[in-house]
């Protein structure tokens, strides 16, 4: 039977969401693994949408709580507000009460991808206070560590992730994720899909 992994993401003009297809196409690239991609509900009206620059949704369906209990393994992707995940994000989190009290989720890895404004804006702190979420719900948190490898250490250009996970900068929001970026995205779908299909008892 096939490891199902879940990229749910939530992405305002776009940034995370090409990340997430990234990983998506990582984790895909593992032999035995199935992958879907899914957004979560916006909480902002498409007044305050337009009056913020924001371009229409992509076509991934809407994942709702419940959902999640259907997959082995669970990458989320966010942007940051003030250093921490997205409202939006976090309004999904707080929807899975039932899960919680289900232990629907207990044991079920996951990973955590994200997008940040500039170097200082949280591409550690953002991961680091969404652990809380994944800690409450018994999920056993993978970083993406070093395993990328030299190209992580790359002090020739500006580049997002961290040892937590994959990440870009949007700066204004005209920075789009880089080369770099999205090969750090592929490989810690790659990664994360091998610890979920070891995790299920089969071989990566």
């Amino acid at each position: 039977m096939a490891v199902k992994i879940y990229v749910v993401f939530y992405s305002t003009y776009g940034h995370v969401a090409k990340l997430a297809e990234e990983i998506k196409k990582g984790a895909a690239s593992v032999e035995g693994v199935e992958v879907k991609i899914w957004q979560v509900p916006e909480i902002l009206s498409e007044e305050v949408l337009g009056k913020m620059g924001a371009p229409p949704k992509t076509d991934v369906p809407i994942i709702t709580p419940q959902e999640l209990a259907e997959a082995d393994g669970i990458l989320f992707g966010f942007p940051t507000r003030f250093g921490m995940m997205a409202s939006q994000m976090k309004a999904f989190f707080d929807a899975t009460g039932g899960l919680w009290r289900e232990q629907s989720l207990a044991g079920k890895p996951a990973g955590l991808f994200f997008s940040t404004g500039t170097q200082g804006g949280g591409q550690e702190t953002t991961p680091l206070t969404a652990v809380t979420q994944l800690t409450h719900h018994g999920m056993v948190f993978v970083p993406v560590g070093y395993t990328f490898g030299a190209k992580i250490f790359d002090m020739e250009s500006v580049h997002g992730g961290s040892a937590y996970g994959a990440g870009t900068f949007a700066g204004d929001g005209s920075r789009w994720p880089t080369e770099l970026e999205l090969e750090h995205a592929f490989h810690q779908g790659k990664y994360f899909a091998g610890i979920a299909k070891k995790l299920k008892g089969g071989s990566a």
